[in-house]
């Protein structure tokens, strides 16, 4: 890499860790950017995983005050997350390069899609909570939260672009809980997923070490970043950039 493709990788590696702290969705900030340094999708997406596997246990560490009295749940649904990144990183490696060409811009688009449309979740949540008096529900989301939450996690393994929506989305339909102590779960399951999905690809992947580098301290610092700032951030401007990146993202791959 150039110096100013240093510089930017690890900008990207910042912002991906303040955003996947506040909403997810980081790797449609670092991804595009590998892909412009000129790495292969497979390589920039193993780098790009193992890299933002610090900035998650910052970001986790940086909530840690949300996470009192959730370990029980943590683990529950930890464990099931396990098993679908492990899947999820699998099926990377197994399938043909060329078929991670043509699905990873559906899943980008899946990806924009769900950041779009994680206001009309946060408002669907606000109902249930409100009509919960009634019908208190699984304290823990039950067999449903956690098939959905499995199956999240095996798209988080295989990319894991916009999973920690997936995560928000899910827990915040399925449990009767505070969105700040929801998020908060989310950034550490999103680090276990991401973290056996990169213990998986040390073995047998390729990784460009830099890249690696460089979005593990960026997005170590923007982890505390999004811990401390990220609720006073505009979640539009944040969505806005999201979905801007995201499209680059899919432009550059079609262009491939």
């Amino acid at each position: 890499m150039s110096v100013w493709e240093s510089l930017a990788v690890f900008a990207a590696g910042i912002g991906a860790g303040t955003i996947n702290t506040i909403v997810g969705s980081g790797t449609l900030i670092t991804f595009p950017v590998l892909l412009a340094t000129g790495l292969p999708p497979v390589t920039a997406n193993v780098s790009n995983t193992l890299g933002l596997v610090p900035g998650s246990i910052s970001g986790a560490i940086g909530y840690r005050k949300e996470l009192q009295g959730q370990r029980a749940r943590i683990i529950r649904l930890g464990a099931v997350s396990l098993v679908g990144g492990l899947a999820g990183a699998v099926l990377l490696l197994t399938l043909p390069s060329d078929s991670f060409d043509t699905i990873v811009p559906v899943l980008i688009g899946l990806a924009l899609l769900l950041v779009v449309l994680q206001p009309r979740l946060a408002a669907a949540l606000r109902r249930r909570q409100e009509a919960a008096g009634a019908d208190p529900g699984h304290p823990d989301g039950g067999p449903v939260l956690l098939s959905g939450m499995l199956l999240s996690s095996a798209y988080g393994g295989y990319f894991g672009a916009a999973h920690g929506v997936l995560y928000v989305g899910l827990m915040g339909l399925l449990l009767r809980e505070d969105l700040q102590r929801i998020n908060a779960a989310k950034n550490v399951i999103a680090a276990m997923v991401n973290g056996i999905a990169a213990v998986v690809f040390l073995f047998v992947a390729t990784f460009d070490w830099t890249a690696v580098l460089l979005i593990a301290v960026g997005s170590t610092i923007g982890g505390q970043i999004g811990a401390k700032v990220g609720r006073r951030l505009s979640p539009t401007v944040l969505r806005g950039v999201i979905v801007t990146v995201g499209v680059i993202a899919i432009v550059q791959l079609l262009l491939r």
